[in-house]
């Protein structure tokens, strides 16, 4: 059973109607700019293996994975099928809404790495899909939760949308240790802004990364 973290006010809502409702119609547009998503890769690049089975839960149209990365399969998961059936990377997804059924409908230990990409923040059972996933994910892979700034206020938590950066990233290292994921190791950067602004110091979105890894 998942260690509760998050309190009942802490999963509230502004808007609680449905999730699939607000994702019901695609998206196919970029929700963080070009030097996040750049930064991202690069991590992707620095943590992924090859020959890998990547897991890209919460995701869309694009999953930020490297050119060059071979994976041994790309699984997809997210809440409109029209944005993850025009995701290349792909070879097979899924449509779930994790709010309303956490269990994932994958074996124990078949996942290399998981991803979540500015999605953890939509979370009000955070914790069961942090032991979803430990169950999921091999011994010795890792999970990688990414986001910046950025959220749908009104589909937020309460813990999210009255939280600072600082404490998003300790919400989630805390809510993976709590399901038996390892001490995870917190990035925290600015990035330039693209194009010109960056040139003379403007600044991106900021990049905010937690990684855990399953114990053998």
């Amino acid at each position: 059973m998942p260690v509760p973290v998050l309190s009942d006010a802490d999963r509230d809502k502004l808007d609680r109607s449905d999730d699939a409702l607000f994702y019901a119609d695609p998206r196919f547009v970029h929700h963080l700019d070009a030097s996040f998503r750049a930064r991202l890769t690069s991590l992707y690049r620095e943590r992924i293996p090859p020959c890998a089975v990547v897991l890209d839960l919460m995701s869309s149209w694009v999953s930020h994975l490297p050119e060059e990365l071979s994976n041994q399969e790309v699984i997809g998961h997210g809440l409109n099928a029209e944005e993850l059936a025009a995701n290349p990377r792909f070879d097979r997804h899924w449509v779930q809404n994790l709010n309303t059924e956490q269990d994932l409908p994958l074996a124990d230990n078949s996942v290399d790495v998981a991803l979540i990409v500015a999605g953890w923040q939509y979370l009000q059972q955070p914790e069961a899909v942090a032991a979803e996933l430990l169950r999921v994910v091999r011994p010795r892979g890792e999970v990688i939760v990414a986001f910046s700034n950025r959220m749908f206020f009104q589909k937020a938590p309460q813990i999210w949308t009255e939280g600072g950066d600082r404490d998003h990233l300790a919400t989630v290292a805390k809510v993976l240790l709590a399901q038996g994921w390892s001490k995870p190791q917190l990035l925290a950067e600015e990035t330039p802004a693209p194009g010109v602004l960056g040139w003379i110091g403007g600044k991106g979105d900021p990049f905010f990364a937690v990684i855990a890894a399953k114990a053998e």
